[in-house]
């Protein structure tokens, strides 16, 4: 699909992909995807891009601007899009960026929690995040979950199957780590809840946290340090990458 607004506003100023890119300091193969597949640019990327086309952000890229998204969580939203790498620990649940149509369904769909409408809504923000992991520079993204998340029936045995199968080949990308620590392990510091640590292009480190009421982007350099420590801890529980792919298979074909 064509990002026609972007098309247009590039011909009004005489703008090529070539000359955009140079602009912008982007590749231009990269300049011409926002075009021709609509690829959404990262945030600093859309502002240069509507400085030089004397347009709005918004204008140019309306979805990340939808009020789809929880009004606490959308911060977390913009800086996931700009992020380098994420280190991400679930104990109960298979990460967002990582959840199929029908397992995020069913989740939020559970508990009576939210109205249908607000599902359908929910979910339309959360699986176009996904799209981060197929840019040109997608980040690099390493989970760890609790093997209970595999076994822990979410909707029917299809949402489980299509959900594990979908994660085993994600995981199988040169950037996406998914690594799974046994179900007949200890309790481990990692069960106290989930986090996940996230880069941004200037080696600035933050974490965002997650409750039964609302998440909190966390910036202070000692509280994510803290974190890392955890993380260390919680990836020295988990199966080797290879082995939890091998598992994740196993467990899919016990949902059939």
């Amino acid at each position: 699909m064509a990002n026609e607004v972007l098309r247009v506003a590039m011909a009004e100023k005489g703008e090529t992909a070539e000359s955009l890119a140079a602009k912008v300091q982007v590749d231009p193969k990269t300049a011409a995807r926002w075009v021709t597949a609509d690829r959404i640019p990262h945030p600093h990327s859309r502002v240069a891009v509507a400085e030089v086309l004397g347009r709005e952000v918004a204008e140019l890229w309306p979805e990340p601007f939808r009020r789809r998204d929880l009004t606490w969580f959308r911060p977390w939203v913009e800086l996931e899009q700009d992020a380098t790498s994420f280190r991400w620990y679930e104990p109960l649940l298979v990460p967002g960026l990582l959840q199929t149509e029908g397992y995020a369904r069913a989740v939020l769909g559970t508990g009576a929690l939210f109205a249908p409408a607000e599902v359908d809504e929910i979910v339309a923000s959360r699986i176009p995040r996904q799209r981060v992991l197929d840019r040109d520079d997608p980040p690099q993204l390493v989970v760890v979950i609790d093997e209970v998340v595999l076994r822990r029936p979410v909707g029917d045995g299809s949402v489980m199957a299509g959900q594990l199968r979908h994660l085993a080949a994600v995981a199988g990308r040169e950037h996406v780590q998914v690594r799974v620590i046994p179900a007949d392990n200890p309790w481990h510091t990692g069960l106290a809840g989930p986090f996940v640590l996230g880069r941004l292009p200037d080696g600035t480190e933050l974490a965002y946290l997650d409750n039964q009421l609302r998440g909190q982007v966390v910036t202070d350099a000692i509280d994510v340090a803290s974190l890392g420590r955890r993380w260390e801890s919680v990836t020295g529980e988990a199966l080797p990458r290879r082995r939890s792919i091998e598992l994740i298979r196993e467990v899919a074909e016990t949902w059939t």
